[in-house]
């Protein structure tokens, strides 16, 4: 008789421990931190087990942060947001939505797709809006009155956008106005490059008003004294990123200089704040560059760049921390390279793609910077060998100034 009372206190206490770990026990709590992790199709699936799992998939803390896909099955090999799921969206959670991304092929019905969506969102309250084409850009194909108007309609009803990224789109100065009007006291993060509608003085009425913002992305063209003097203003709060984009789109294009004054003013404002350059000019257009002292920190050349041009790198941007250059022909850039290891003291990155640089005047420049080189990325094909080292032993000298193996690329790694 003790036995059994043994055996059925052991049976009760057994069933109580498999009760307690079933999955439709678990809290809500842990049930959505898991569903956070899930694919879209997978959640949805999911919600279709039992009812406590459902519950779970409409709480709004898990429609707080969304990626609308949308892609055409005839042009993209991606799976869409299916439309029945996006309709739910919209109907249940558009008011719990904060952090969106738009992400659409080439074609301009997805693109058109998106701005619908867009114009639905009346009850929205976006922190972070992204639009983004993953071939060429689609939303540039739509009439710009449909996309503005979309647009518009989240400017308006969120009020609280501290995040927006809507590089290559129709986007014009007044809805950049309504986009302040809206969200000055919470805009920190701005990119805007290829936006062919936007004028200096829109991006400027940007930088009036929005005294938070943090980082800010755009094209050459847009960048002004008055936009510098604006940012370096007492009212304005320190910039962290001033990204821009030097783009040539015909050969010959001529390029508006800046001021040494405007950015010595932005640099006593913000000492700390990152200057990041993307430069795909052709050699004849370098005219207007580096031939004053710039505060650049982060510089990348998408095309050949001259010797002459790097020369003058070495002498006008003391302040650089990485430099990329794809590509420059057949002449050594040695003294070049020599030149910006003695005055670029603050750099820590560097990769050369199609250059040539003799192996003597490689290890020079890593015995002159190599205790502060975090990123040392040289193809192969760049390094020539001479009378000090060949290709068989240069990679011990460099390890062994760098304080770690390194070997050069077979592929560019940046």
């Amino acid at each position: 008789q003790g036995t059994l009372k043994r055996s059925c206190k052991q049976r009760r206490e057994k069933d109580s421990m498999e009760e307690g770990a079933r999955w439709e026990c678990l809290p809500k709590e842990v049930l959505l931190h898991i569903f956070k992790y899930l694919p879209l199709l997978d959640r949805t699936y999911a919600s279709q087990v039992c009812w406590g799992w459902n519950q779970v998939f409409h709480m709004p803390e898990l429609w707080r942060c969304f990626e609308f896909e949308l892609n055409q099955p005839a042009s993209s090999y991606l799976k869409a947001t299916h439309p029945d799921l996006i309709k739910q969206i919209i109907k249940r959670h558009s008011n719990h939505l904060q952090y969106v991304s738009f992400k659409v092929d080439s074609s301009r019905e997805s693109a058109e797709a998106a701005c619908d969506i867009l114009s639905q969102l009346v009850n929205c309250s976006l922190k972070t809006l992204r639009l983004i084409s993953t071939a060429r850009p689609s939303f540039m194909e739509l009439p710009k009155s449909h996309f503005i108007s979309a647009l518009t309609v989240v400017f308006v009803n969120s009020k609280s956008l501290s995040s927006l990224k809507i590089d290559d789109t129709p986007v014009d100065d007044p809805s950049l106005k309504v986009l302040v009007a809206n969200n000055s006291d919470t805009l920190k993060l701005l990119k805007m490059s290829s936006c062919p509608h936007v004028s200096p003085a829109g991006i400027l009425c940007v930088a009036d008003q929005c005294h938070g913002l943090r980082e800010l992305a755009l094209n050459y063209h847009l960048l002004s004294d008055e936009l510098l003097i604006a940012l370096s203003s007492e009212k304005h709060v320190h910039l962290e990123h001033l990204r821009i984009d030097v783009i040539s789109v015909n050969p010959g294009q001529q390029f508006h200089t800046i001021k040494k004054s405007s950015w010595d003013a932005m640099v006593r404002h913000s000492p700390k704040f990152n200057l990041v350059m993307y430069f795909f000019l052709y050699e004849d257009e370098f005219g207007p560059f580096f031939n004053d002292e710039i505060p650049i920190t982060h510089l990348y050349f998408g095309r050949s760049v001259s010797k002459d041009v790097l020369g003058r790198v070495g002498l006008t941007c003391q302040r650089l921390i990485e430099l990329v250059v794809c590509a420059n022909g057949l002449r050594p850039l040695d003294e070049e390279l020599i030149r910006i290891a003695q005055r670029c003291t603050q750099l820590s990155a560097i990769g050369l793609g199609e250059c040539e640089v003799s192996c003597r005047a490689f290890v020079e420049f890593v015995k002159m910077c190599g205790h502060r080189l975090k990123q040392l990325s040289i193809m192969e094909e760049v390094l020539v060998p001479d009378h000090c080292y060949g290709l068989d032993d240069i990679h011990w000298e460099v390890s062994k100034h760098l304080g770690r193996v390194w070997f050069p690329d077979m592929m560019p790694t940046w």
